[in-house]
């Protein structure tokens, strides 16, 4: 079923998930089990993401330096099928710009909708390592809106997300901007946007309400991810410039060297965010995993 068709019907909410390819050398039954906990909550669908092929020069023996294709993750497709052949829920492959024709996109595309899958994200992507910012292959698609024409062209057959940025993408000059970006992806064709993470729901909300005065009327679902160590304090902040405020910056702090205690800092922190974003009536609450069940699924318990 597409996603479009699962928001449209409305009903109890559900959480969704977001999982990263394992490294390669993980089998089947290994990744298998590592979505089974959340099994138990009903998740209408998985997301899993999608990672740009990078290269590594390596030296000859005659001093000269290759280029060699480095691709240390299973594909986003193979997990996909893994998934689909153990449980019954849908899938959403991430496709992005970065690193792909629009040649290898429709490629792609043909292979999803042989394996049956109706449903795809399709984002940009980020640069790469010495990239100061992001280039298309040739032949590919600068913007996130250019893949979502293009996905919805291809035909009817896929419900396309698209991501949304309650604080702004940090190429963007301003909130106004970035909504206006936004809004050209779903006039492009996308049914639904999920945001990045954020910590502080009055940002969601606040951004929520930007977006339907700007004419955006599709489904806004939220993304939670609880920090789970207190160097996330830094890290989230500079990797997807975003704010964590100070009421969990000092309860994580007060947490010092106790790993358990900050791991159940944060976790406690996106049951509080959940719970609160349920009760302003999201359909749809979204966790990105990164692959780690316990705190997830000790949230989901609290709150579905």
């Amino acid at each position: 079923m597409k996603i479009s068709e699962i928001l449209a019907k409305g009903g109890q909410a559900f959480p969704s998930l977001e999982i990263v390819p394992p490294l390669k050398g993980l089998t089947k039954a290994e990744l298998v089990e590592s979505i089974r906990p959340f099994m138990e909550f009903s998740p209408k669908y998985i997301n899993v993401t999608c990672h740009r092929d990078e290269y590594e020069y390596r030296q000859e023996a005659d001093g000269t330096y290759s280029r060699h294709l480095v691709r240390n993750r299973v594909s986003e497709v193979a997990v996909c099928g893994a998934i689909m052949s153990e449980f019954d829920i849908e899938t959403v492959p991430h496709i992005i710009c970065g690193g792909a024709s629009a040649e290898e996109i429709d490629s792609e595309l043909h292979d999803l909708r042989f394996m049956g899958i109706s449903n795809v994200m399709a984002l940009r992507g980020d640069s790469i390592v010495g990239e100061k910012r992001f280039t298309p292959v040739p032949g590919g698609y600068r913007y996130a809106s250019e893949l979502v024409a293009a996905i919805r062209r291809f035909d009817d057959f896929f419900s396309i997300g698209v991501g949304g940025y309650p604080e702004k993408h940090f190429e963007a000059p301003n909130i106004e901007t970035d909504i206006a970006n936004l809004k050209k992806k779903v006039d492009a064709g996308a049914d639904y946007v999920i945001t990045q993470m954020f910590f502080d729901n009055n940002v969601y909300y606040r951004f929520v309400d930007k977006c339907r005065k700007a004419g955006i009327t599709v489904p806004i679902i939220p993304g939670l991810k609880p920090l789970s160590t207190a160097r996330q304090l830094t890290m989230l902040p500079e990797a997807f410039s975003l704010d964590i405020p100070v009421e969990l910056t000092e309860a994580m702090a007060k947490a010092g060297d106790d790993k358990e205690k900050a791991y159940m800092t944060g976790m406690e922190w996106c049951t509080m965010q959940c719970k609160d974003l349920l009760a302003h009536g999201a359909q749809v609450v979204h966790f990105y995993t990164m692959g780690k069940a316990r705190n997830i699924v000790g949230i989901l318990k609290e709150c579905f």
